[in-house]
């Protein structure tokens, strides 16, 4: 018997829209914010966001407190409401019929859980940087996932950022960059044979 395949896909800007950077210009409109001063904000706190050493209700504490015209619920209801299902998305049922599907994200699975949800049937891991401690591009994140891996032969990892390909190809992984337009699909289609 052949075995499948390994899929790992990134979240956001692969199956879910990216927030960043929409969402810190949408507080500047809103709040009369100085966007300079998020930038520097989001800069600062992304590595303790990103690996889980600050919470999701210390990083909305730690954003308010700095910018104090910001209304936390509404901030919070306007992020979620920006990551929304993308179209590939939508593949990953037909997918999982030809590959072991894993998601590997620098995000908060706070925030992704509603887009994840639907998807668990299909998926044979999902490894967040909130809960994994760790975050791509560093090594410990894929190991990570490799764990869920029931063979190495053969693994496609999709990602809307270059800067994430150097420790996978080390690991002899094939790199994809997911594109805009979406032509990413198709080279996972025919990755897959389908």
């Amino acid at each position: 018997m052949k075995l499948k395949p390994e899929l790992v896909l990134d979240a956001a800007g692969v199956i879910a829209t990216n927030f960043s950077p929409r969402f810190w210009q949408e507080l500047v409109w809103r709040y009369g914010l100085s966007y300079d001063k998020l930038v520097q904000f989001k800069q600062e706190i992304r590595v303790s966001l990103w690996t889980g050493v600050i919470s999701e209700d210390e990083f909305w504490d730690e954003i308010c407190s700095r910018f104090p015209a910001m209304d936390r619920d509404e901030a919070r209801i306007q992020l979620l409401s920006q990551i929304t299902p993308l179209p590939a998305a939508d593949q990953i049922p037909r997918w999982s019929e030809h590959a072991h599907i894993h998601l590997l994200s620098n995000h908060r699975s706070e925030w992704l859980e509603p887009i994840f949800e639907p998807l668990r049937p299909y998926l044979r891991s999902i490894t967040i940087s909130s809960t994994a401690g760790c975050c791509k591009p560093n090594a410990p994140i894929y190991e990570q996932v490799e764990q869920h891996f029931e063979s190495r032969a053969s693994v496609l990892f999709v990602d809307d950022q270059e800067k994430n390909f150097k420790e996978p190809e080390l690991r002899g992984w094939t790199n994809v960059l997911a594109d805009e337009q979406g032509d990413w699909v198709n080279r996972v289609n025919r990755f897959l044979a389908i």
